[in-house]
């Protein structure tokens, strides 16, 4: 009888909470998909391995056996699969100096100290790539339509924050709470469709200069916010350029004024991903402090009422 690794951990995480409810909830997943793999689970071993009724949740006899051999594959697989000494590690990308990954890698640290994280600087194609191939364990990206489409299964992702793009003017001008898209060239850090190196960034502006009728000057990507303050600092034409909060706020700590778009206000969608398996503890750890980062920090919410917010289409999970 061969025995679905997932399906055990399912089971171990139903045995541990005691409530459908909260264990879907701690394995990601819903709740009738949690009651099937464990229904399966006891065809597979040929026994009820759960009392359940309306009120409360109990392990059977042959529940409570199968639960201590359960953990040790689980813990004997875990160790195959990622060595001993990675059992505290979990690994994330950055995409250059945005703070989405980084608030909540400081986060999940000060809560979890014993916990190594390995990071690496990724854009967000490549991170759902390394984490489908199991050298990412969490990717925080944009999620795209093409990516759904290209991978539709493998993974699971929701959306985590809501990042506002502001408008950055250049260093002489005066300091105003909106700006109009439209008096002046709107300038983006990034590489264009035609550039090679296209990323979801890209696509999202490609999206908002259609949408709203813009025709974006591309500037390519300097990578870094030291770089892009240099280029801006040389510019000589005036020109918004429209950019992410997180540096946004850079360039208004550096004595540049940045504004809030007059007629619609864009959010960048981030998402939160992770592989479609009952994560390690360390990764489940991560997941929680994400969820509740972006609940204290109201990251969901748009922060603005100054306009109407605009997003690109949602991606289809």
């Amino acid at each position: 009888m061969d025995l679905d690794l997932r399906q055990l951990r399912y089971f171990v995480t139903l045995a541990e909470e005691l409530h459908f409810g909260r264990a879907a909830a701690k394995l990601f997943i819903t709740q009738p998909a949690l009651s099937k793999q464990i229904r399966k689970l006891e065809d597979h071993v040929g026994s009820p391995l759960l009392e359940r009724d309306s009120r409360h949740v109990a392990l059977t006899a042959r529940g409570h056996q199968v639960l201590a051999d359960a953990r040790e594959m689980i813990a004997l697989a875990t160790r195959i699969r990622r060595g001993s000494n990675d059992s505290d590690v979990v690994r994330i990308a950055h995409i250059f100096e945005l703070q989405t990954s980084r608030t909540v890698a400081d986060a999940f640290t000060a809560a979890h100290p014993s916990v190594r994280i390995v990071e690496r600087s990724l854009d967000s194609i490549r991170q759902l790539e390394a984490l489908l191939a199991r050298r990412l364990d969490v990717a925080i990206l944009r999620v795209t339509q093409a990516m759904t489409a290209q991978h539709p299964t493998g993974w699971r992702f929701r959306r985590l924050r809501l990042e506002p793009m502001f408008l950055v003017g250049r260093p002489a001008d005066p300091p105003r709470p909106q700006a109009s898209l439209y008096e002046r060239p709107v300038e983006v850090f990034a590489d264009g469709p035609e550039s090679g190196l296209y990323n979801a960034h890209g696509e999202y502006l490609t999206t908002f200069e259609r949408q709203t009728d813009l025709s974006l000057h591309w500037l390519g990507n300097p990578g870094t916010f030291g770089h892009c303050l240099a280029a801006l600092k040389r510019a000589t034409e005036p020109a918004h350029v429209l950019e992410f909060e997180s540096y946004a706020l850079k360039y208004a700590a550096a004595g540049i004024p940045i504004h809030r778009p007059l007629e619609v206000q864009p959010y960048y969608p981030w998402s939160i991903a992770w592989r479609d398996e009952p994560p390690a503890e360390p990764v489940a750890n991560f997941l929680e402090i994400a969820e509740q980062t972006a609940h204290d920090r109201h990251w969901r919410l748009p922060s603005s009422r100054l306009a109407s917010p605009w997003l690109p289409p949602e991606p289809k999970q």
